[in-house]
C-alpha cells in the first residue's frame, strides 16, 4: 500500500468551521452552563469547531468576556476508557498548581444533557501551533531554541510534584510498558477490521521483552511539537494541549514518543529524519537525548529500538481506532478517512525497530 501524499497540515489544520450537523452544540444549554459554571463569564457566545484534531471534538467559544477552548467526549458508541476528557480535565488542573504551563481550566461538566456528552472548558492561551517540524520560515537559531524548549518543558513534566499536583493516584502501580502493550492490544482487537500478521508478531513479542521502569512521572502520552502552544513571538511553551492519553507511568514513554520524530520522515508533520537538519537548526538526536538527561539528572537513555517499536505499535493501534470509527460513519474529521490507511505501514515500521532490538 502506497503511503499517503503529504498534506500541507498548517494550511489543513489552522482556524475553525462552522460546525456542522452532529459537531453542532446547543448554544442556549451551553450558555446556561457557562453562566452558572465559568467565573467572569459574560454571554452571548459564539461557536465554532477546530479543524486540527482527531479523538475528542474541541471548538472555541467567543463571548464578550474572553475566548474559551470546550473539548468533548465523541457522540456515539465509544471504546472502553477512550475519550477520557475528565482525566484531560484534572491533570491539567492539578499540574496549573504546579507551574506547569497548562491552558487555564474552567471547569467540568459530566452531565450529558447539556451538549450530548461529558465536556470541559479551558481558557483559550493566544500562540502559534506548529504543525510542520521543519518550521518553514523560522531561523536556524529560532529552530534550535523551539526544539530545545519542547525537550526542557518535558524534562519539566516529568519533575512536576505528583504530590501536589493532586495526582498521587492518577495511574496504576507496576510496569508502565506492560499496562500499555496490554491497552492498546485490547483497544487494537476491539478496534480490528482485518487479519494483520505483522501486529500479531508485535502483540507477542513486546509483553515478552519489557523493559524495566526505573522511575515514574506525569506522562503525557502524546507529547510532540504540534500539541503544544508556542508564545506568539518567542521559542517558549506557553501550555502543552492535548492530555487525553496521560497517567503516571515511565517518563520514557514521552521522551521515546518525542524522539520519533528523528526516526520518521516529515511530511508535512513532526517527522525530521529526511530533512537537513544541520542547515535547518534542528538538534540532532544525540544533542536531544544528553539535553533530557542533562534536565532530569539521568546518566543516558537504554536502546532506543524497543521503545520505537512499542511507539510505533501503539500508534497503529490508535489509527486502527480511527480506521474503525471511519467503517463505523463516527470518526470527527475528514482527514481520517487518510489517516485510515496508515495502520500497516506504522505496524511494519514497528516490526523494523523490533528486528533492531533482538526480535
Amino acid at each position: 500500500m502506497s503511503e499517503p501524499a503529504p498534506i500541507d497540515a498548517q494550511a489543513a489544520f489552522t482556524g475553525t468551521v462552522v460546525p456542522e450537523g452532529a459537531d453542532r452544540l446547543d448554544e442556549a444549554r451551553l450558555t446556561e452552563w457557562f453562566a452558572a459554571n465559568v467565573a467572569g463569564f459574560r454571554g452571548p457566545l459564539t461557536v465554532r469547531k477546530f479543524k486540527g484534531g482527531q479523538s475528542n471534538p474541541t471548538y472555541r467559544i467567543d463571548a464578550p468576556s474572553g475566548s474559551y477552548v470546550l473539548r468533548r467526549k465523541p457522540f456515539g458508541k465509544l471504546l472502553p476508557s477512550a475519550h477520557a476528557v475528565d482525566r484531560e480535565h484534572r491533570v491539567q488542573a492539578g499540574l496549573a498548581k504546579t507551574g506547569f504551563p497548562v491552558a487555564p481550566q474552567y471547569g467540568l461538566c459530566t452531565d450529558d444533557s447539556v451538549v450530548g456528552s461529558m465536556f470541559y472548558v479551558m481558557s483559550m492561551v493566544e500562540g502559534r501551533t506548529i504543525w510542520d517540524g521543519a518550521m518553514p520560515g523560522a531561523t536556524p537559531d529560532f529552530r534550535r531554541q523551539t526544539y530545545h524548549a519542547m525537550i526542557d518543558t518535558l524534562a519539566a513534566l516529568h519533575g512536576a510534584d505528583i504530590a501536589a499536583a493532586g495526582l498521587s493516584d492518577f495511574g496504576k502501580p507496576g510496569n508502565y510498558f506492560g499496562r500499555q502493550v496490554d491497552r492498546w492490544t485490547k483497544q487494537y482487537k476491539l478496534a480490528e477490521t482485518e487479519h494483520m500478521d505483522v501486529m500479531e508478531r508485535l502483540i507477542a513479542w513486546l509483553p515478552a521483552t519489557l523493559p524495566e521502569q526505573t522511575r515514574t512521572s506525569v506522562v503525557h502520552g502524546d507529547y510532540r511539537i504540534d500539541n503544544m502552544i508556542f508564545a506568539p513571538t518567542e521559542a517558549r511553551v506557553a501550555a502543552v494541549l492535548d492530555w487525553e492519553l496521560s497517567t503516571l507511568g515511565d517518563p520514557l514513554a514521552d521522551f521515546t514518543y518525542v524522539a520519533l520524530a528523528w526516526v520518521t520522515e516529515n511530511g508535512g508533520r513532526s517527522g525530521v529524519m529526511d530533512l537537513d537538519r544541520k542547515a535547518l537548526g534542528i538538534p540532532e538526536l544525540d544533542e536531544i537525548v544528553e539535553r533530557y538527561c542533562a534536565a532530569t539528572g539521568r546518566d543516558g537513555v537504554p536502546d532506543l529500538n524497543w521503545y520505537f517499536a512499542y511507539n510505533f505499535f501503539r500508534l497503529a493501534g490508535i489509527i486502527q481506532g480511527i480506521k474503525k470509527r471511519v467503517i463505523d460513519g463516527t470518526a470527527s474529521s475528514a482527514h481520517a478517512r487518510q489517516m485510515s490507511e496508515r495502520v500497516t505501514p506504522l505496524a511494519e515500521t514497528a516490526w523494523s525497530f523490533a528486528v533492531k532490538a533482538g526480535a
